[in-house]
């Protein structure tokens, strides 16, 4: 910004366990008599204990012998209704059948992750990208320029390849120097304060940058289409410089009845920030489109 200024917008427990300790067995305690055992009394006592040892035996295994067979009964009774359920239901096995015709399509998942989309600003940062059409209309659309509750008239536009034509008070020079092949320009206009903004085409984002950084004076005023002369010789208006990409964009803006701008003057800078914003958004746009296409558009073959 000149008269002075700046530049804008700003560059996109637990508890422990207890141990029980079983109980030791009971003690015994064995009487013995001195006298002579009765051998007798004996050896009918161990008569009478085979006895029941082989009636034992016998009752034992005849109770062995009817659990098997209560055993094997079940297990074919069991065996049967499984096999009645089965067919009844008509599922068989139940186990589940796998898929015997592999000839089918599968269905498959690639490895590869996609690209990332493309960015906006490969678009508009060199001119070997950035293709699409570029005029003033496509450019500063519309007859009307709304900015919030704010709406400005459109006024001349123009559109040079002699960048010099379309500056003044050195700046022309800047953008030669730094290869500018193009300016396009448009006037807007709201309640007497009148805006020239002027954009400069460069081949290179460094290009538009170094443009920006050494800028002296700034876009010429343009006249024309209802909007009256402007910001003439010995009037002080506020210009400003920025660039995006490959473009620099600069703006003058002062009164229409030739009052000199102060840097109390908010309307004049509330003007130049909504027509530096819609130039921002603007370019930004050409590299959103033209990225929207490229990934719309079927990759080459390789």
């Amino acid at each position: 910004m000149s008269f002075g200024g700046s530049q804008w917008p700003p560059q996109e427990p637990h508890r422990p366990y207890q141990q029980h300790q079983q109980p030791y067995p009971p003690s015994y305690e064995q009487s013995y008599d001195a006298g002579t055992p009765d051998w007798s009394a004996l050896a009918e006592a161990s008569e009478a204990r085979a006895r029941r040892r082989r009636w034992l035996l016998i009752g034992g295994g005849a109770l062995a012998t009817a659990a098997i067979g209560t055993i094997i009964a079940v297990a074919i009774v069991s065996a049967n209704k499984g096999g009645d359920d089965n067919k009844a239901s008509g599922t068989g096995s139940s186990t589940p059948e796998l898929p015997t015709d592999t000839t089918k399509p599968q269905p498959s998942f690639s490895s590869v992750a996609p690209p990332p989309p493309p960015n906006p600003m490969d678009f508009i940062s060199t001119a070997q990208k950035d293709k699409a059409p570029l005029t003033p209309e496509s450019l500063f659309p519309g007859k009307t320029l709304t900015m919030g509750d704010r709406v400005y008239d459109k006024g001349a536009t123009s559109s040079t390849t002699d960048c010099t034509a379309a500056v003044q008070a050195g700046l022309g020079p800047v953008l030669t120097k730094h290869g500018c092949s193009r300016v396009i320009r448009a006037t807007y206009e709201k309640d007497g304060v009148a805006i020239t903004v002027g954009v400069a085409l460069f081949d290179t984002t460094a290009a538009a940058l170094k443009a920006k950084e050494q800028v002296q004076g700034g876009v010429a005023p343009l006249a024309g289409s209802g909007v009256g002369g402007f910001c003439q010789a010995k009037t002080v208006c506020l210009r400003r410089a920025n660039s995006l990409g490959r473009y620099a964009y600069f703006t003058q803006a002062g009164y229409t009845s030739g009052k000199k701008v102060t840097k109390a003057d908010d309307v004049v800078f509330k003007t130049s920030d909504d027509v530096g914003t819609f130039a921002f958004n603007q370019i930004y746009a050409r590299g959103r489109a033209q990225a929207s296409a490229a990934a719309a558009s079927p990759a080459p073959a390789g």
